[in-house]
């Protein structure tokens, strides 16, 4: 080797080259906010999941791995203790240094209190408007109005933006990339439901009011209360009566509950009980393009219901 190369090289050794910022390591709750989290991140990094896809996060147990993501977490996206009141100790106590993010808490997010009964008088329809409550008061299922999740990604841009400073713009120019993505979806979703008409169906918890809302196709009535526990004797008749009065046209089962509960429910009944929806997002791989896939899906499942009337 020349003896300039050599000195070339030598001197290369010896320079010191700027400290590339480590992205920070991020935490989640469940597919939807992990699919936006990782929109925000985009190629800098990829969030972990503390909740396995497919498992309800209404009630669960953290395996170890799943633990220790937490306490590595140095921010934790969560959507709050409505939905996962167990998962709050286990920040405060795996993720005591972490900033822990509550999506239910983000400024100018649309919320909903739960809903009374097993059949649901009518709404109104007020989107823009914004309701503030007590956490007991407080449908969890935001994640299910696009418009939250154009919020959720704004607020995870700079949560994340303020962990990690250089990386910055690159966060904030994914969620804007991110929200115009959601609006086009907004558009075909209300097309596709406007062109099927008006359904008649009854859900198997009371899950996707948010969805209801701001696509105006409200259900008339949910098996299970919004954190699906078991349907008391009472509830269960008085779904029965709402599916024989106003004639219901389908019963929407869930994959992480037991469907032999809804054909029990309905058997004999001229109701169509076949469709299953899903509002984590089970049967579409964890990524960026879950949380399209899961609105996509609920619509679909609608408008069938809608269109075989």
């Amino acid at each position: 080797m020349p003896r300039r190369t050599r000195a070339l090289l030598l001197l290369l050794s010896t320079v010191s080259l700027p400290a590339v910022a480590e992205v920070p390591r991020v935490a989640v709750d469940i597919p939807p906010v992990h699919a936006l989290a990782a929109q925000v991140m985009g190629e800098l990094g990829s969030p972990e999941m503390v909740i396995r896809p497919g498992a309800s996060p209404h009630g669960y147990s953290m395996r170890p791995s799943e633990a220790e993501s937490l306490d590595r977490a140095e921010v934790v996206f969560w959507v709050g203790a409505a939905l996962t009141p167990w998962l709050e100790d286990s920040i405060a106590t795996l993720a005591g240094d972490a900033r822990a993010v509550s999506l239910l808490e983000a400024p100018a997010l649309t919320r909903h209190d739960v809903r009374e009964g097993a059949t649901f008088e009518a709404h109104d329809h007020d989107h823009g408007a914004e309701h503030h409550h007590a956490h007991h008061g407080l449908d969890p299922h935001a994640w299910l109005d696009p418009r939250n999740a154009q919020v959720w990604l704004e607020s995870m841009a700079e949560a994340l933006a303020e962990a990690d400073p250089e990386h910055a713009a690159t966060y904030r120019d994914n969620a804007r990339r991110g929200q115009a993505e959601l609006e086009r979806l907004i558009g075909e979703v209300r097309e596709r439901l406007e062109a099927a008409g008006e359904p008649r169906f009854i859900v198997f918890h009371d899950a996707y009011q948010y969805f209801e809302r701001r696509f105006d196709v409200p259900a008339a009535g949910a098996i299970s209360l919004g954190n699906a526990s078991d349907p008391s004797p009472s509830r269960i008749r008085g779904i029965q009566r709402e599916v024989a009065e106003l004639g219901i046209d389908c019963v929407f089962s869930e994959p992480q509950f037991n469907p032999d509960l809804v054909r029990s429910v309905f058997g004999g009944m001229a109701v169509d009980t076949s469709t299953v929806i899903d509002p984590l997002g089970v049967g579409h791989e964890p990524g960026p393009d879950l949380y399209a896939g899961v609105i996509r899906d609920l619509a679909a499942s609608v408008a069938q219901c809608a269109e075989t009337r």
